[in-house]
């Protein structure tokens, strides 16, 4: 029988198409690239236009060989790696290394592994796309000339180990300007005024709370607590009357289905996934999982896309779902359709689930907690996308007292629509609270202030970033693209010029030193709309109107220039490491506090003599609850921070929340510090029996 051999990237995608397809077919897997650029040379030759220099990686050469042998067996080969630049780039490097023609249709490509789906693609074979392979080398070899470039220039002027890249270096540049608007802060004092009022009609004990938002028809802020001294003066004097009462009906519309930016960004929030871990977990969905009686099948669409399309197939089949599943009425009068802002490639659908029908609830047991959870995810946020529009009865009613102006705001949910199965995650910050929606006050109705309820605020600077809002910065800005994000956030932490804390990004002391200096005499390079217009560019080469190379000669002429003119200004920068008082007990020596991958660490400044280091203790301020010695802020070996007693191993409590110095008020049990909404932070009893919590201004 003939056989034609299918290659793949993974050994999980070629086993669920193996599945698939027919015994007339047989799925190998290539493990990613085979072929690449040298790592141990810059593998660009400049005197030679730019033209690459690709080499087999190392170790793979028994996989090369049984490829080729296989391709030698078999009547036809299709090379199927993922549906994006990566993966066209991927079957160009194994058409050359196999030795097909190019010039044959030998590339398939599939959005998602269906049987309906895969079966079609591989009957349906085309060329390979060198406009996509072109876009793919141009970045491939415009981030090795940066790199290669940039990295030894930090390796002589600062310190070995170093590196800088197109879009990390922009990235590090983002987390060092906040952290710059951060210290540049200086925070202002401001007052809110709730004012709780009473009817004064006879027989009616209505009352609510409204806020304080105008003076003589304008915006009003107190700013002092003098000034709030004298507007409850004045409040005291003045008569409380209704002027408005306004009831409306409002919709709102359900978010589109998932980007791979937007499911990061999501997947933080609602889960605490890492944009990495988000991806990793992503891909097993994508590529294949064991599905009871479905068998090994594909359950989401592929990952990396900037585009919200959805097929009519997918929307149909979500039609059915919804008209089956739910009442009359939630699924809207005409399709949902949505349309990506910006630039995008919209090579593929957006995120979303292979079949609707397969339910979060009728998975589950096939999958491990954390592929559940994505899932559920994905589905929902597909699901809802479709539904029909939620709708709110609000009410507002206004308030003047003399020149001042309070409102009261209420909503409730009138008809839930897609509420009833997804509500996206916000950053805001916690709103105010609202009043009941049944308030029954009109027009010129008097009202009797019982209480008023001022609070001392002051303004915060801009949050750190997480690694989900630098994501959404990054898109915003249009630096990198979709297959980017997560490797670029893991590259800046594993160099040790970000780390995080609490869920947050802040720059060390070598990331500050290493943008300050790129800053400085490579401003194009860390230049955000440099940059964007860069990718912009880029861009026009998988559109077929720009030859690559050219992009590449634009770029390196000035670039080449402006690092030789750095390298005769900058001279060599120490980082001058802080010394503490603890004392080596291997030589005496004071040791010094060094920034490694998980932060910062005690090391002997006898380096290489002496070799000892050991974790940094930091004292939190805070006395463990069982024998009272000091508690101490330490790393695990993946780098998470926890709390433990510095009496260890004598005493072994441990806590990964950050006690605080405040007992609870409730029962005088230890609390922790856990993050809030809107960059908040609360302090919860580790009572289980009490919880009781406080939300902390900052």
């Amino acid at each position: 029988m003939a056989k034609t051999l299918v290659i793949v990237e993974s050994p999980a995608k070629a086993k669920s198409i193996s599945k698939i397809l027919s015994r007339s077919y047989q799925v190998n897997a290539s493990m990613g690239h085979l072929r690449d650029l040298p790592k141990s040379q810059m593998g660009v030759d400049i005197t030679n236009d730019f033209e690459p220099k690709y080499i087999a990686i190392r170790g793979r050469g028994d996989l090369i060989k049984k490829l080729r042998d296989a391709a030698k067996n078999a009547d036809k080969v299709l090379l199927a790696a993922d549906p994006d630049r990566e993966g066209e780039a991927i079957s160009w490097h194994l058409a050359h290394l196999l030795g097909l023609n190019l010039n044959d249709s030998i590339r398939v490509e599939f959005n998602e592994i269906t049987k309906a789906t895969v079966q079609s693609a591989v009957k349906n074979p085309r060329r390979i796309n060198m406009d996509r392979v072109d876009a793919q080398q141009a970045r491939r070899v415009l981030d090795r000339l940066v790199g290669y470039t940039l990295g030894p220039l930090l390796w002589r002027k600062v310190k070995k180990g170093l590196s800088a890249g197109r879009v990390q270096s922009v990235a590090v540049r983002l987390v060092c300007e906040r952290e710059d608007e951060i210290r540049a802060f200086e925070p202002e004092e401001y007052w809110s005024l709730l004012a709780h009022l009473v009817s004064q009609k006879p027989g009616s004990k209505e009352s609510f709370t409204a806020k304080l938002l105008q003076k003589s028809g304008k915006k009003y802020v107190v700013k002092t607590r003098e000034e709030m001294d004298e507007v409850l003066a004045e409040l005291s004097q003045q008569e409380f009357i209704v002027k408005d009462v306004k009831q409306k009906e409002k919709t709102r519309q359900p978010a589109p289905p998932f980007t791979t930016s937007s499911l990061q960004q999501e997947a933080f929030r609602k889960l605490s996934f890492t944009p990495k871990k988000t991806m990793m977990v992503a891909q097993q969905l994508y590529e294949g999982l064991e599905v009871g009686s479905d068998g090994l099948v594909g359950l989401i669409t592929y990952m990396r896309t900037d585009s919200v399309r959805v097929s009519d197939t997918a929307r149909d089949e979500a039609r059915d779902y919804i008209n089956r599943n739910y009442a009359a009425g939630y699924y809207p009068a005409k399709p949902r359709v949505f349309t990506t802002k910006g630039r995008s490639q919209d090579a593929h659908e957006a995120i979303r689930p292979t079949s609707v029908f397969r339910a979060p609830e009728v998975v589950k047991p096939y999958l491990s907690r954390e592929q559940f959870r994505l899932y559920n995810l994905i589905w929902s946020r597909f699901v809802a996308s479709q539904m029909q529009e939620a709708v709110f009865d609000t009410l507002a009613v206004d308030v003047t007292a003399g020149e001042y102006l309070f409102r009261a705001n209420a909503s409730v949910v009138k008809f839930p629509g897609f509420l009833a199965v997804y509500e996206e995650s916000s950053d805001d910050a916690e709103k105010d609270p609202v009043a009941k929606l049944t308030i029954k006050v009109v027009p010129g109705q008097k009202l009797t202030a019982e209480k008023f309820e001022d609070k001392q605020h002051f303004t915060e600077p801009p949050p750190r970033y997480t690694e989900a809002s630098l994501v959404k910065k990054l898109e915003d800005e249009g630096i990198g693209r979709p297959s980017t994000y997560a490797p670029t956030i893991e590259t800046i932490q594993s160099r040790g010029y970000v780390v995080k804390d609490q869920k947050r990004l802040m720059p060390t002391e070598l990331g500050e030193v290493v943008d300050s200096l790129l800053t400085e005499h490579f401003a194009d390079i860390v230049d955000l709309g440099f940059t964007a217009h860069l990718e912009e560019i880029l861009d026009t080469i998988e559109e077929g109107k720009t030859p690559w190379k050219n992009v590449i000669r634009d770029f390196y002429a000035p670039f080449e220039q402006t690092v030789e003119e750095a390298e005769a200004k900058i001279g060599k920068i120490k980082i001058e490491d802080e010394v503490s008082e603890e004392k080596c007990e291997h030589c005496g020596r004071n040791m010094v506090i060094k920034m490694g991958r998980y932060g910062k660490f005690l090391a002997c400044p006898g380096f290489p003599e002496c070799r000892n280091a050991k974790s940094l203790l930091e004292d939190i301020g805070v006395d463990c609850p069982l024998c009272s010695q000091k508690l101490t802020m330490r790393r695990s070996k993946k780098g998470r921070k926890f709390y433990g007693c510095s009496g260890y191993p004598g005493c072994e409590f441990v806590a990964w929340d950050k006690p605080v110095p405040d007992r609870c008020s409730e029962c005088g049990t230890m609390m922790v510090e856990k993050a809030a909404a809107g960059g908040k932070v609360k302090h919860v009893c580790t009572n289980k029996e009490c919880r009781h919590q406080v939300t902390i201004d900052n």
